[in-house]
């Protein structure tokens, strides 16, 4: 701003205050605000220039706030700057389990409960999970079938070789009754010819049997292999649905009737429906509805929005006083005099948590701290400033924001609003001590629960000035001259 426009800004809002309290003193004489008394002082506007009459009109016309008088330990606090952030835990991104086409069932920014429906996927890649799940499960069922038959057949082949045991202690008897006839001189030697035929054929018998029934029981026993080897294939299978689905192994299995026909449930899904995992709001959509989605494309993310830290920067120089547990403050940015968006009261509390890395190039370590309480205006992205009490030992002193104080000169002045009346403040030479760069020690003056004019400050010290140019006029050659010309 040049000098002209400077000069000309400062005319008009001397003006506006002048004339705004002049109105109101022409037409608020019988007003009980006008001519109050300072209960401090005693004294009222009319007989103390130091007091300055500011009702409801002239503080809305110039914008005047007040900042309570705060005690801070402004020596032992350590400022840094740094930016809110969400927690690592606070995201969770949905991403396409398969290829297939989305269907979004939601909208961005809305918030969701857990549970609810976020997007489907028509996928391809599902139905062939589907008949894989039915071949294994047909698999089982035939080898169950195959193992049942076993039994049966084992037990005949009991039947038979108790059989032929038997067969084998009459044909032994046979023998050798007519081997004892034969030794004896008697008895025919075909007959003993052919009961030994007989007694060997039955042993061959037997064998063959045995040989029969060993290898009943190892097909008995690869049966059951397959079995067992099948089951963990389906059950793999489910896992995969179920992490596919987000639907639990014993629900996908759990028998479901449909047109009358039971089947498992896994087999009446017909695309796969996603849901969100915890209540939050959808930050980002990384598909538009109905695109073709190759698998683990991202498809939205759900916040927590109540689930933020804050992220500072400290200098390594300072890591002698930092430690994990020191009391902080989060604050607003800087307030100035000429507006602030957010209350400089609005501030969060919490303790630091120091980071593991620092960065050797910019000579800084990250600082962490998760605030006891979140208030409205902490969002992902937004600056602040956090105070950190280095030594919470020392006694903390009265302070005012660096803001509020002006300087007719070289003199600092602050004003006071009048404990009695709060529609008047008393401009006063500011006794300042240490300052934090956003905080000064306010040694004499006021005391706990005053109130000090931040916004509208500059204002007042230029209608109360006693050195600061008042208005005027610049002539053809630059130079400026005051009154009119």
């Amino acid at each position: 701003m040049n000098t002209m426009n400077r000069v000309a800004w400062t005319t008009f809002l001397m003006m506006v205050l002048m004339v705004t309290i002049a109105c109101e003193g022409d037409s608020g004489q019988n007003d009980d605000h006008t001519g109050h008394m300072d209960e401090s002082s005693g004294d009222s506007a009319s007989s103390n220039p130091n007091l300055i009459d500011i009702p409801s009109a002239v503080r809305s016309n110039l914008g005047i706030s007040f900042v309570e008088v705060q005690r801070r330990r402004v020596e032992k606090t350590l400022r840094v700057p740094g930016r809110f952030e969400y927690l690592p835990t606070a995201q969770r991104e949905y991403r396409t389990p398969m290829p297939g086409r989305v269907e979004l069932l939601v909208d961005q920014f809305k918030r969701v409960e857990s549970g609810d429906l976020l997007y489907s996927i028509d996928s391809p890649g599902w139905r062939e999970l589907q008949q894989q799940l039915a071949e294994a499960t047909s698999q089982i069922d035939q080898l169950q079938a195959q193992l049942r038959t076993y039994e049966p057949l084992l037990e005949a082949h009991e039947v038979h070789e108790k059989s032929l045991h038997d067969t084998i202690k009459v044909w032994t008897a046979r023998v050798e009754g007519l081997e004892r006839l034969s030794e004896a001189g008697g008895g025919r030697v075909d007959e003993l010819t052919q009961a030994r035929a007989s007694l060997s054929g039955t042993r061959a018998d037997l064998a063959e049997v045995g040989e029969k029934k060993a290898q009943l029981l190892a097909d008995q026993e690869q049966t059951r292999a397959g079995v067992r080897a099948a089951k963990f294939r389906l059950h793999y299978l489910l896992d995969s649905a179920a992490a596919i689905t987000s639907i639990n192994r014993d629900d996908l299995t759990e028998s479901v009737d449909q047109d009358g026909v039971t089947e498992p449930r896994w087999a009446t899904i017909n695309k796969i429906l996603v849901r969100s995992d915890l209540a939050g709001v959808v930050s980002e959509m990384g598909l538009t509805n109905g695109a073709w989605a190759d698998e683990k494309s991202p498809v939205l993310t759900v916040v927590q929005p109540d689930k933020l830290r804050f992220r500072a920067s400290g200098l390594q120089s300072d890591m002698g006083a930092l430690g994990d547990g020191l009391s902080t403050r989060i604050v607003p940015p800087t307030p100035t005099a000429t507006g602030r968006a957010i209350p400089i009261s609005d501030s969060m509390t919490g303790k630091l948590m120091v980071g593991l890395e620092g960065d050797p190039n910019d000579r800084t370590i990250e600082l962490f701290v998760v605030p006891d309480k979140l208030l409205a205006w902490a969002r992902p992205g937004v600056s602040a400033q956090l105070e950190i009490v280095t030594d919470a030992s020392v006694e903390p002193e009265l302070a005012i924001p660096l803001a509020a104080v002006q300087r007719d000169g070289l003199t600092p002045y602050i004003f006071r609003r009048t404990p009695g009346n709060p529609d008047q403040v008393l401009r006063m030479e500011a006794d300042l001590g240490k300052d934090d760069g956003r905080w000064v020690e306010i040694l004499s003056g006021v005391g706990d629960g005053n109130e000090i004019v931040l916004d509208g400050a500059f204002q007042l010290m230029l209608s109360t000035s006693g050195s600061i140019q008042k208005g005027g006029h610049f002539h053809a050659d630059g130079t400026f001259h005051e009154g009119e010309d």
